[in-house]
């Protein structure tokens, strides 16, 4: 058996690849369900019901897909320019202790929160701009470099929240001063914690589509994608068109940690992310990088965040079920997604 490469993709099997990875993802973890001793059926109409049921739950699932739609973009752009960023989750960090940072200076507001959004783009543009430069000039593999930054970015953190940006009034809690009010971001509806991040990240997601759809540096950002060499060939700057998408999906990812930072939390701590960053490549995957995908797969993935704890609460299903349901879901979209350039010939 040998795996051929397809002159052409059908559409159907573009349809068919997410809905069957879908499928084959909630097969799996089914029989961990039972394994655990809870009806399966039951399960994940708990799952569905937690995540989706109602007006709480659409709620709580749309606070929670809004850091995950900035994140998915991330990688999501990134990948499509071969430039396998897996630091979203340090970039993510690094946004929020720089929005923090400008956001407890004096000043007025109107100054400073555009300024806070900006700055905390800088910084995960930059975290992200040494390991693309350090792979177009010497050939460094980014995925070690983006991932151990993951690393080196919450020591800082912690440091810092240790340290110079710890809040006096936290009783010895690791947490920086709060934002204050004028500077976070009002609220969608009433009675819940949706905010005016979700329309940001909407319309994050919509001009990363037009960019890539429509633009000559979204031509140059696949080409690049498709056969660097090629591109190079035919004139496209690769090295500048990398050193770009590592600039636009940083900020992206440091625009996730201001959004997740102004609109839910206030104040940044060590547990501010539950994965947000290393979430943003399921997604993005469960998407095929299309960024209006990435909408759609971010509040999959949130709902099921979320309906997880109410399913654990009803049958005693532990709430890691619902990484195991992401995890699983990464590995079969990512073989789906090969079948979907490849058939397999006996």
């Amino acid at each position: 058996m040998r795996l051929e490469r397809r002159d052409q993709t059908p559409a159907a099997l573009l349809l068919a690849a997410p809905a069957g990875a879908l499928l084959f993802t909630l097969a799996v973890t089914s029989l961990l369900v039972a394994w655990a001793g809870a009806p399966v059926g039951r399960a994940y109409a708990l799952l569905l019901e937690g995540g989706f049921g109602s007006r709480f739950a659409w709620t709580e699932t749309l606070t929670r897909a809004t850091p995950l739609i900035l994140t998915g973009l991330a990688a999501a752009v990134a990948f499509r320019a071969r430039l396998f960023n897996i630091g979203a989750e340090g970039q993510l960090y690094a946004g929020a202790l720089a929005a923090v940072a400008v956001g407890t200076l004096d000043g007025p507001p109107a100054l400073l929160f555009p300024a806070m959004l900006a700055v905390a783009m800088v910084a995960g543009a930059l975290l992200l701009l040494g390991p693309a430069w350090a792979k177009s000039r010497l050939g460094v593999d980014e995925v070690v470099t983006t991932l151990l930054l993951n690393f080196i970015v919450l020591l800082f953190v912690s440091a810092m929240l240790d340290g110079p940006m710890k809040d006096p009034t936290a009783m010895g809690w690791p947490q920086s001063a709060a934002l204050p009010d004028e500077l976070q971001l009002s609220k969608l509806l009433e009675r819940s914690r949706v905010h005016t991040g979700l329309v940001v990240a909407g319309v994050a997601a919509v001009a990363c589509w037009a960019l890539l759809r429509f633009t000559t540096a979204g031509f140059a950002v696949r080409a690049v994608g498709a056969n660097p060499r090629a591109a190079a060939f035919a004139g496209v700057p690769v090295r500048a068109t990398t050193l770009g998408v590592a600039l636009l999906s940083g900020a992206l990812a440091g625009l996730a940690g201001a959004v997740e930072v102004a609109g839910r939390t206030a104040y940044v701590t060590l547990d501010m992310s539950p994965g947000y960053g290393y979430s943003g490549i399921v997604i993005a995957m469960l998407a095929m990088l299309h960024p209006l995908g990435v909408v759609a797969a971010s509040v999959f993935v949130a709902g099921m965040l979320v309906g997880a704890d109410s399913m654990s609460r009803a049958v005693g299903v532990p709430t890691y079920i619902a990484d195991v349901i992401v995890a699983v879901a990464l590995i079969a979209m990512l073989v789906a997604t090969m079948l979907t350039q490849y058939r397999v010939r006996r």
